[in-house]
C-alpha cells in the first residue's frame, strides 16, 4: 500500500474520481404520480370533511347497497332480531295488561272460564317465540291468537306490515349487491399496456379490449379521456382537467360489436392532446389516459361500466399487438395467452405534428426498417449456409475416418499383392 501511494499521487487519484463522477449521468427517480383510475377500474379518490352526512340516510337503499358485505350481513341480522325483540316486548305487555301472567288463571278449579289474548304466553321467552312465529309465518300449534283482545289484533297487523317491509328491503338489498353492474365488468379485460404505432399512414394510440364471457355486451361503446394537471392563462390551477379524445370507429353510433377482442384505435391528429408529444417527450409527460367501456348486459339488462387507465410508463412507442384470432376448422379461436403481447415495428420517433409537416420522415423510417429487415434476412441465410457447410464438412470427416486402409500381403514367393478389406 505504501509503494502504491508513493507511485500514484493523491491529487491525481482525486481528480480522476471527480472526473468519473462528472461523466456518469445522475438519474433521479421521479416521484410517482398518483393514478386517478387504478388498473382494475377503481377510482383513487378519498372524500374527506363531509359535513352533510344526513344525505346518505335520505337514500338509505343505495347506502345499504354500497356497504361492504360484512356490514350488510350485520344489518340484515340485527334488523330481524331487533324487530322480534321489539314485538316480543309488545306481546308481553299485552299479556301482562290482560292478566294472562296471573297464576290463578291457570287453576282448573276456577269456575269462571278464562280466555287469554294469546294462548300459552306465560313469560317473555314464550312471547319472543310467538313474535318469531308471527313474523316469519311459522305456526307450531301451541301459541295462537284469540278474539279476546282488540289490542293484540292491532299488534298482529302492525308486526305483519313491519315484517314485510323489512323482508322487502333486506332481500332487495341482497339481490342488488349480488347483481351489481361492476360484477359483470370483472370479465371485461383490457391490455396491461397501450401502444403507439403507425396505422394507415398516421400515428395511432391503441389498446386491446376483450370479453371473457359468451354472453355479449349490447350497445357497447368506448370513450377515452386524458386527465392531466393544467394551468389556465389566468393562473388558475386545474388538478384534474379532463379532455375527451375521439375514437376511430367507422360506425357513426360509436358502438362496437364485442364478440371477440378488439384493438381500439385513436388517431393522433390536431384534435388529440398527444399531437405535440414525441417518443422522447412521452416519458416526461404527466398525463393519464382513462378508458371507459359502457354497455348493457345481455342476460340481466343492467348497464355496466368497465374502466382502466394508462400512464406514460405503460405506453409503448413503436409496438403493435400480435394477432390472437385464428380460424381453426371453421371456428374462430381466440388465444388469450397472447392478449397483451406486442411486437416491435417501425415507427417514427417524432411527434404527429412533425410527421404531418414532414411526411418524408415516415418514408425514411419505413425504408430503414426494410433495409434492416433485408440485412437480417441475409445474415440469417448466411448463418444457415455456414451451418450447413459445417455440417457437411463434419459428415465428410466422419465418413473419411470410417474408410478402412489398404493392407499389403506378401506371398511366399516374395511377390507382393495388395488387397482391400
Amino acid at each position: 500500500m505504501l509503494a502504491r501511494k508513493s507511485i500514484i499521487p493523491e491529487e491525481y487519484v482525486l481528480a480522476r474520481i471527480a472526473a468519473e463522477n462528472l461523466r456518469k449521468p445522475r438519474i433521479r427517480d421521479r416521484p410517482r404520480k398518483a393514478r386517478f383510475i387504478a388498473k382494475n377500474g377503481a377510482c383513487n379518490l378519498a372524500h374527506k370533511n363531509i359535513r352533510e352526512q344526513g344525505r346518505f340516510l335520505q337514500d338509505i337503499f343505495t347506502t345499504l347497497v354500497d356497504l361492504k358485505w360484512r356490514h350488510t350481513l350485520v344489518i340484515f341480522t340485527m334488523s330481524f332480531l331487533c324487530s322480534w325483540l321489539l314485538f316480543a316486548m309488545m306481546w308481553w305487555l299485552v299479556a301482562f295488561a290482560h292478566g294472562d301472567m296471573d297464576p290463578s288463571t291457570e287453576n282448573p278449579s276456577n269456575s269462571t272460564k278464562w280466555t287469554p289474548c294469546v294462548t300459552c304466553v306465560r313469560s317473555f321467552t314464550s312471547a319472543f317465540l310467538f313474535s318469531i312465529e308471527v313474523q316469519v309465518t311459522i305456526g307450531f300449534g301451541g301459541r295462537m291468537m284469540t278474539e279476546e283482545c282488540p289490542l293484540a289484533i292491532t299488534v298482529l297487523i302492525l308486526q305483519n306490515i313491519v315484517g314485510l317491509i323489512i323482508n322487502a328491503v333486506m332481500l332487495g338489498c341482497i339481490f342488488m349487491k349480488t347483481a351489481q353492474a361492476h360484477r359483470r365488468a370483472e370479465t371485461l379485460i383490457f391490455s396491461r399496456q397501450a401502444v403507439i404505432a403507425v396505422r394507415n399512414g398516421k400515428l395511432c394510440f391503441m389498446f386491446r379490449v376483450g370479453d371473457l364471457r359468451k354472453s355479449m355486451i349490447i350497445s357497447a361503446s368506448v370513450r377515452i379521456q386524458v386527465v392531466r394537471k393544467t394551468t389556465t392563462p389566468e393562473g388558475e390551477v386545474i388538478p384534474i382537467h379532463q379532455v375527451d379524445i375521439p375514437v376511430d370507429n367507422p360506425i357513426e353510433s360509436n358502438n362496437i360489436f364485442l364478440v371477440a377482442p378488439l384493438i381500439i384505435c385513436h388517431i393522433i391528429d390536431k384534435r388529440s392532446p398527444l399531437y405535440d408529444i414525441s417518443a422522447s417527450d412521452l416519458v416526461l409527460q404527466d398525463l393519464e389516459l382513462i378508458v371507459i367501456l359502457e354497455g348493457v348486459v345481455e342476460t340481466t339488462g343492467i348497464t355496466t361500466q368497465a374502466r382502466t387507465s394508462y400512464v406514460a410508463e405503460e405506453i409503448l412507442w413503436g409496438h403493435r399487438f400480435v394477432p390472437i384470432v385464428t380460424e381453426e376448422e371453421g371456428v374462430y379461436s381466440v388465444d388469450y395467452s397472447k392478449f397483451g403481447n406486442t411486437v416491435k415495428v417501425a415507427a417514427p420517433r417524432c411527434s404527429a405534428r412533425e410527421l404531418d409537416e414532414k411526411p418524408s420522415i415516415l418514408i425514411q423510417t419505413l425504408q430503414k426498417s426494410e433495409l434492416s429487415h433485408q440485412n437480417s434476412l441475409r445474415k440469417r441465410n448466411s448463418m444457415r449456409r455456414n451451418n450447413s457447410i459445417r455440417r457437411s464438412n463434419s459428415m465428410r470427416r466422419a465418413n473419411s475416418s470410417l474408410i478402412v486402409p489398404k493392407v499389403q500381403f506378401i506371398t511366399p514367393e516374395g511377390s507382393q499383392s495388395a488387397s482391400e478389406t
